[in-house]
Order: structure tokens, then C-alpha cells, then sequence
């Protein structure tokens, strides 16, 4: 199953960067005997302000097509990583070609793509900035690949 990460903004250089360059090779390199991957980034930029819908478009136009998706959003379900693996092999089980995972810009997902999501995933209660949610999704990505293969990386 194929993996994207369709993100509003563009991570410029430096450790972000870095980071989420980081987890897309373990992950690849975890999940490809498993049926997982490749982990692939796409950016999309609203160079014209026209807000949530607007993103809410170029998001739509950048997820492949009969691809699950799943937002991140506030109002989503907090999963413990075990919990997050499960699923991720759950839909790869169910025969998903590919899954979307969806990180919205400044003001969050515009509520009428929010609407069309497989389901709703929150990294908690708090606010996190998007930088910091795409390396958070590509280290759970990873730890997911990495329970899903029986690997140490993941302690409880």
C-alpha cells in the first residue's frame, strides 16, 4: 500500500526537513516487506490567499485517486502507536492501494475535505504548528512500520 503525506506549505530546509526525510527512508526501508510504501510527500502552496477552501482544492487535486484518506484534525481520534499500526495494516489487509494522510495550513481542513475523510486522526488536544505535524506523522509512520515488523524501536 502506497503512502502519501499531502501537506499545505512548503518545509524549507533545516531540521524539519531533515527529520521527515529521515523517517520517509526508515519507513521505506521497513515497510517495503510488509507491503508498505514507498512514503511519499506532496506539497501544496496557496500562493493567492484564497484560505481553507482554496487549500482545501490543490489538497484534493493532489491525492491520488481512490486513495483512503485520512485528515489530521483536533477533532480526530487520539490512538495509541500500537493502535495507529493497527490500522495502517488494517487497511493495507483491506486491500487499500493507496492512503492519504492530509495536514491542513494555518487555519486547519477546510471542513468540506474534512467531511470526505476515511477517518480523523488528532495528535491530541493541543495545537501543533504543520512543520511539526509532518515530522510528527512521518515518526509514527515509522514506528507503525516498525511494531507492524516486530522491530524494538517502539518500548512500552
Amino acid at each position: 500500500m502506497r503512502v502519501h503525506i499531502c501537506a499545505v506549505g512548503r518545509l524549507r530546509g533545516g531540521p524539519e526537513s531533515d527529520l521527515v526525510s529521515d523517517y520517509v527512508t526508515r519507513f521505506d526501508r521497513t515497510g517495503r516487506a510488509l507491503g508498505l510504501g514507498p512514503l511519499t510527500v506532496t506539497e501544496v502552496e496557496d500562493r493567492k490567499g484564497g484560505g481553507m477552501g482554496a487549500e482545501a482544492d490543490l489538497l484534493r487535486r493532489a491525492l491520488p485517486k481512490g486513495a483512503l484518506l485520512c485528515c489530521l484534525d483536533e477533532r480526530g481520534k487520539v490512538e495509541a502507536s500500537p493502535a495507529f499500526a493497527k490500522r495502517l495494516a488494517g487497511w493495507r489487509d483491506a486491500g487499500r492501494g493507496d492512503v492519504a494522510f492530509v495536514i491542513g495550513g494555518a487555519d486547519g481542513i477546510d471542513p468540506g475535505l474534512r467531511s470526505e475523510a476515511d477517518h480523523l486522526l488528532s495528535f491530541g488536544a493541543m495545537v501543533w504548528p504543520h512543520m511539526l505535524v509532518r515530522v510528527m506523522l512521518a515518526e509514527q509512520l515509522y514506528r507503525a512500520a516498525s511494531i507492524l515488523a516486530g522491530s524494538p524501536y517502539h518500548r512500552v
